[in-house]
Order: C-alpha cells, then sequence, then structure tokens
C-alpha cells in the first residue's frame, strides 16, 4: 500500500479535490492508472493497493472520495469487494476499472459510477473522474438511478436524471438523452411502472417523457405536442389533459 502520491498541484482544486484508492493486482496496471489520476487536477491525492482484502483493512480507518477497482484478483474480487463495501454506512463511489466487459450488469446491481475498459484512455478516465465529481456535488446524487446501456460492445452507465424522454421499440425501448440515444431490452411499459415515481409519464402509446425536461406544450389545430431537448413529440389525445394537470402540479 503505498501513501498519497504527490502534493497538490498549483491550479488544482486542492484542497478540495478528490482523494482515491486505486486497487490492482497487477503492478502494470496499478502504476499506469495512479499515474493518470494524479495528472487530473480534480485528484488532490492517490493511494494504491495491489490486494482489495489489504485495502479493506485500509478502508476500515481511511476516508477516500473514490475507489477505483479492478474486477479480477485472486482472494477477494473487485465485485465482492464492492459488496461489502456497499454495507458501510456511507460507501464511497466506485468506478470498476477492468478488461472484462461481462461483469457490467453485476457492476450495475452495485450501483457503480462508471465501469472503464482496459487499456484505459486519459479522456475516459477524466470522464469516470467527472461522474464522480458531480455526483459528490448532487445532493440527490445517490436516488438518481443509473441505467447501463451498451454500444459497439462498450457498456456505460447513464444517470436516469438525464434521460429527456423514451421510445418503444417493440419489446425493446430507446433512451434519448442530450449526447445521444440507446437501446435497451426492456418494454415501454416496464419503464412506465418503474420510473413513474421519477417524473416519467406516458404521452403517447410509443413514448415517455420526463417531465422535468418539457420545455413547451404546443396545441395547434386540437393537436397536442411537446417541445423535449429541441425534440417536437406528440400527445395524443386520450394522455393530453392528463399531461396537462401533471406539468401544472409539477410547476407552481
Amino acid at each position: 500500500m503505498s501513501q498519497p502520491g504527490p502534493e497538490p498541484r498549483p491550479g488544482s482544486d486542492a484542497p478540495s479535490g478528490l482523494r482515491v484508492l486505486v486497487i490492482d493486482d497487477e503492478r502494470p496496471a496499478l502504476d499506469e492508472l495512479s499515474f493518470l489520476l494524479e495528472q487530473d487536477p480534480r485528484v488532490r491525492g492517490v493511494l494504491t493497493s495491489d490486494s482489495a482484502t489489504e485495502a479493506l483493512r485500509l478502508l476500515q480507518d481511511l476516508d477516500v472520495d473514490a475507489i477505483f477497482l479492478d474486477i479480477q484478483m485472486p482472494g477477494l474480487t473487485g465485485l465482492e469487494l464492492a459488496q461489502v463495501l456497499s454495507r458501510f454506512r456511507s460507501p464511497p463511489p466506485i468506478v470498476f476499472v477492468t478488461a472484462h466487459e461481462e461483469h457490467a450488469v453485476e457492476a450495475f446491481d452495485l450501483r457503480a459510477v462508471d465501469y472503464v475498459l482496459k487499456p484505459v484512455r486519459a479522456e475516459r478516465l477524466a470522464e469516470a473522474v467527472r461522474r464522480v465529481v458531480e455526483g459528490a456535488r448532487s445532493p440527490a446524487a445517490g436516488s438518481d438511478e443509473q441505467i447501463a446501456v451498451e454500444r459497439g460492445g462498450v457498456t456505460r452507465f447513464l444517470n436516469r436524471s438525464d434521460i429527456r424522454y423514451v421510445e418503444a421499440h417493440g419489446d425493446y425501448a430507446r433512451l434519448h438523452t442530450p449526447d445521444g440515444s440507446h437501446l435497451v431490452r426492456t418494454p415501454l411499459s416496464v419503464l412506465e411502472e418503474q420510473w413513474g415515481p421519477a417524473g416519467f409519464v406516458r404521452i403517447h402509446r410509443s413514448l415517455l417523457v420526463a417531465l422535468g425536461h418539457v420545455d413547451e406544450v404546443r396545441t395547434d389545430a386540437g393537436r397536442c405536442t411537446v417541445l423535449v431537448g429541441g425534440a417536437v413529440l406528440q400527445v395524443s389525445r386520450r394522455h393530453t389533459r392528463e399531461l396537462r394537470e401533471l406539468l401544472t402540479r409539477s410547476r407552481p
């Protein structure tokens, strides 16, 4: 186990930056990830461990702002360590860093902040740090569900709060966000039931919208549409009145 690395660099966020723990049983991977994190101005200190069991002992007495964790390790695996940490009163956010993409669903179930595949690219790691920082700044971050999506063999995690609307595609659903759209293997009816309490409402047989992302409601010749992030979406007649009532109650 190493001690915190370099002193805060001039111009960084320190001392308010992140103190992170990196865990990987392979020394070259551990050194590379530590080096990349030390270059990030949002990180003020890096601890390292080549054993999940050793790291767990350290975490009994040490507070860190985030953990960057490998999955396949001898003894206690990264997933097993994450399960143990989930029982802590205030578990640190976890970013899995692994060469094995098949564990993404398990990582999602453990509410990982991100899932980064090796070999690690600096810009991809910077995105993971951004997610950690934004989660720390948001008081509601702990209640914002994360959704696992796949594109081109890469699994990413979306914050549900970033999803503007959802479009039905048979037994699938397409999630529309500011960064693009993502297909998930979940029917629209299931998402409607699960995400209703989070402000997602049906406006058409093939559409759910997030009330918080509705910018305008338009009526033309008796037809109602909503503007959501630049997209004009049709509201069916049977859902128009309910939508207006919901928007009135949700926006004083």
